[in-house]
């Protein structure tokens, strides 16, 4: 099967360098990576390796210098930077470790603004909005203001407002970097559903106990995939070496 058919997301040889000449730093050098249906993929490395930069590649916050980057079958090299807001609003969610919630809104507002952004009626969004807040199993919280939420509550907001509107990818970096270790395994929990249920995710982590939760693990350094591994027992182990 055509990788490009199967993929929600394909990276195809990606380069990135910031800066030129003596300061040109090689951000990503070369890096293939996919991300299909159903498959939830954690990358790890250490600090520098190029995870953000991987991250903001695939979710099209940014260019790579050379390569492809296609999601859903769409080459974003294709497109303008009006088609790429376009399909970062219906194609991708991004779950963060801050959350990024807006203070003044409600969770309900907090996860609908997305689709207001791209269109939806007030009605409609909030619709959506409080199916996605269902998913998370949050329902009750839709009233509730960010100050009034548990980090862990929050989170889920956070992905809850990440898949509104049946987004296909998912982009966490670091989601479970501010909640204690309980909380963020079940962050984690509500990650992988939703990657069961059909999405295709991404994770970048420094744990290989949150890597486990993963399909593969694709380990990252100096911009280079150096490892990549099917997430079993012991999996934390054999990436790190």
């Amino acid at each position: 099967m055509n990788v490009l058919t199967s993929a929600v997301l394909h990276l195809d040889d990606v380069t990135r360098v910031h800066g030129d000449g003596v300061l040109a730093v090689n951000a990503l050098r070369g890096v293939t990576f996919t991300a299909r249906p159903g498959e939830l993929v954690a990358v790890m490395g250490p600090s520098g390796s190029g995870k953000s930069t991987l991250l903001n590649l695939a979710g099209g916050l940014d260019t790579p210098s050379t390569g492809r980057v296609v999601i859903e079958g769409t080459d974003l090299n294709t497109l303008d930077g009006a088609g790429r807001a376009r399909v970062r609003r219906t194609s991708v969610g991004y779950v963060f470790q801050d959350y990024n919630l807006i203070p003044a809104l409600t969770a309900a507002e907090n996860v609908a603004l997305p689709r207001e952004l791209d269109g939806d009626s007030r009605r409609d969004a909030r619709e959506a909005a409080l199916v996605a807040l269902e998913r998370v199993g949050i329902t009750e919280l839709a009233d509730r203001f960010p100050d009034e939420m548990s980090g862990g509550q929050q989170q889920r907001v956070a992905i809850a407002r990440a898949v509104v509107g049946e987004r296909r990818l998912i982009l966490a970096d670091e989601p479970t970097g501010a909640l204690d270790t309980e909380t963020g395994e079940e962050v984690l929990r509500v990650l992988r559903d939703f990657c069961d249920a059909g999405a295709a995710g991404v994770l970048v982590t420094h744990e290989a106990r949150h890597a486990a939760w993963a399909d593969r693990v694709v380990y990252l350094r100096d911009g280079l995939v150096v490892d990549e591994s099917g997430a079993s027992v012991g999996v934390g182990a054999q990436v790190l070496r």
